[in-house]
């Protein structure tokens, strides 16, 4: 029997009901904002009321067209029909209790993650090269199409590729392994190739975009710092490049916060010069970005090799997990656990 995956479970039309909170642009219209200004706001990347709710005034009045007087009037509009006031914590805690987790495809890791990549955040992965991070990354690709009862969040992927490093037919290889056509899963993966930082954040705008129009459940950016070390080059242009960075950061977060999707970006690693690491036995390699990548990231998994095939990964900083370690395995059908 075949699974089905997103795009025979969510029919377009039913988009609106499935997505939930997030809601077009266009609303605006109903509330007093002209067609114009909100072809403007398109055309600045803001698709949905959420987007320009979450938005400083500032920025609004830097989009040609818009003055003072627009963005106070936006902002009010927006607000009227984006919830940003206090919440009690049985609330939050309700609304917690229906995220939704993607399978990793290992059980003891989904075990670690408490369930697998939470939706509506950013987990940033990191680690050195061959320890399984872009392996991860294609294999989530996949496992998000699945049912939910399956693991998966019945929703498209969105994977942007700065190294050059997708492979579709590691997603076919992938979907075999759930006995899903290989062809559906294709289509239900939308990637694009990066090449320098600013193209990286531009695309995130057309995500936004892609985002608007049909159900997408997970944004993949491997890596997210790659480009910003060849095109930030020095510490004289480092100021430059984590203003860039925190900038690229917040765009991912707005997206997991108006969509409600998981956000999945690979990270690299540095040898760290603290010589307190060495003389303690400490492990001496630590990941780019510095404070503003840490920040960003709600969760934060730390991935190094095993034996042969085998991986481990170690919860680095997380919210609500506690520091621990899952070994897992990379398998020709993707990420599973570990055969004894």
């Amino acid at each position: 029997m075949t699974t089905e995956v997103a795009s025979t479970v969510v029919e377009e039309e039913d988009y609106g009901d499935c997505q939930g909170q997030a809601k077009l642009i266009k609303t605006l219209e109903g509330n007093g904002i002209t067609a114009g200004d909100i072809k403007k706001l398109e055309e600045a990347g803001y698709f949905t009321v959420e987007s320009v709710a979450y938005t400083p005034k500032k920025v609004l009045m830097a989009i040609k067209g818009i003055s003072e007087g627009k963005a106070d009037k936006i902002l009010q509009e927006a607000s009227k029909l984006v919830a940003m006031g206090f919440k009690t914590a049985a609330e939050v805690h309700m609304i917690r209790a229906n995220i939704v987790y993607i399978t990793t495809g290992s059980a003891e890791l989904d075990r670690l993650l408490g369930g697998g990549i939470e939706t509506g955040s950013i987990t940033e992965i990191f680690g050195e090269f061959r320890t399984g991070k872009s392996q991860l990354c294609h294999t989530l690709a996949v496992n998000c199409q699945l049912p939910v009862d399956m693991g998966g969040a019945e929703a498209k992927c969105i994977y942007i590729d700065t190294e050059g490093t997708f492979r579709p037919e590691r997603l076919i290889a992938v979907a075999e392994r759930y006995n899903i056509n290989g062809d559906s899963v294709l289509d239900n993966v939308a990637t694009a190739r990066a090449y320098n930082s600013d193209h990286q954040t531009q695309l995130l705008i057309k995500a936004s975009a892609m985002m608007s129009e049909s159900r997408y459940g997970l944004l993949i950016v491997d890596s997210a710092t790659a480009l910003y070390r060849t095109d930030f080059a020095g510490r004289g242009e480092l100021a430059a490049r984590q203003m860039h960075l925190a900038r690229f950061l917040r765009l991912l977060l707005r997206l997991a916060d108006e969509f409600g999707c998981a956000v999945v970006i690979t990270n690299q690693v540095v040898a760290s010069v603290d010589g307190a690491a060495s003389m303690f036995g400490g492990d001496q390699k630590k990941p780019i970005g510095g404070n503003i990548i840490a920040h960003a990231s709600t969760t934060r998994l730390y991935l190094r090799k095993g034996r042969g095939e085998t991986r481990i990964c170690k919860i680095y900083d997380s919210p609500c997990l506690p520091e621990s370690e899952a070994t897992f395995a990379i398998n020709a059908d993707g990420i599973g656990d570990v055969k004894e």
